[in-house]
């Protein structure tokens, strides 16, 4: 049996602390019975309802973090680095939480938390092929004809061939010298989106990932996350199917 205060908040109701707000308002039924009691303990097949709506449990956490630039995709760094851990709340640091693949210490956006290890390997496995998209500021004007070599895919890392999925030229700024460019992957190796376009002859100069499959950043400020929605958690592993 587990605090009814945190299954609200494993159910993505409120934080902690704000499900002992709501219990003590008398808004959450056990059974049919309103309970205002914080230590009151539940099983998971109890029904739970908040302001007259059953809850949806989840046995895990899921969260979409706004990643900014200067901390390390990891758990803990050797190198005495900031970690993407350091941005979440005291409440959720105790969660044991891990990131769902990596982004490079010098790349922002989308990255997503759990502490489901089957989530993790159904988003990072190639065969599942989940879209990332990212956007890419890059040294120079880059012209059609580099655009098309991308796209059909670059040597990197010596003898890989990395073939994206979709590239959208976004923007030229020939003031600043430079473009914005848009690169989907269904893969993630290493530095992968660095070294394309310095194998076309562009370094990036700033890169974001804004999506991650039908995940966006809206709503999200740099350095903020929120829970996946229960729905959400569904979708994603719908979509991480085995492709045939």
């Amino acid at each position: 049996m587990e605090r009814l205060q945190k299954i609200l908040a494993q159910a993505n109701i409120a934080s902690r602390r704000k499900s002992e707000e709501i219990i003590l308002e008398g808004r959450v039924k056990v059974n049919g019975v309103i309970v205002k009691e914080l230590g009151f303990k539940v099983n998971r097949s109890d029904k739970i309802e908040v302001d007259g709506k059953p809850i949806e449990l989840a046995e895990h956490l899921y969260f979409l973090l706004n990643k900014p630039t200067g901390f390390v995709s990891t758990t803990s760094d050797e190198k005495n680095r900031k970690t993407v851990l350091d941005l979440l709340t005291e409440e959720h640091r105790d969660i044991r939480l891990y990131p769902v693949g990596r982004l490079d210490f010098d790349t922002a956006g989308i990255l997503l938390l759990t502490n489901d290890g089957d989530f993790t390997n159904r988003m990072t496995h190639p065969e599942h092929e989940i879209e990332k998209e990212y956007l890419a500021r890059v040294e120079g004007i880059v012209i059609r004809k580099k655009i098309v070599a991308l796209r059909k895919g670059v040597i990197i890392d010596g003898d890989y061939l990395a073939v994206p999925k979709e590239v959208r030229l976004i923007e030229l700024n020939k003031d600043q010298q430079s473009t914005l460019i848009s690169i989907t992957l269904t893969e993630g190796r290493n530095k992968q989106v660095r070294k394309m376009m310095e194998a076309i002859g562009h370094p990036v100069k700033k890169l974001t990932r804004i999506r991650y499959d039908f995940l966006t950043l809206e709503g999200v400020e740099r350095g903020a996350y929120r829970p996946l929605k229960v729905h959400e958690v569904k979708k994603l592993y719908a979509n991480s199917s085995p492709k045939k």
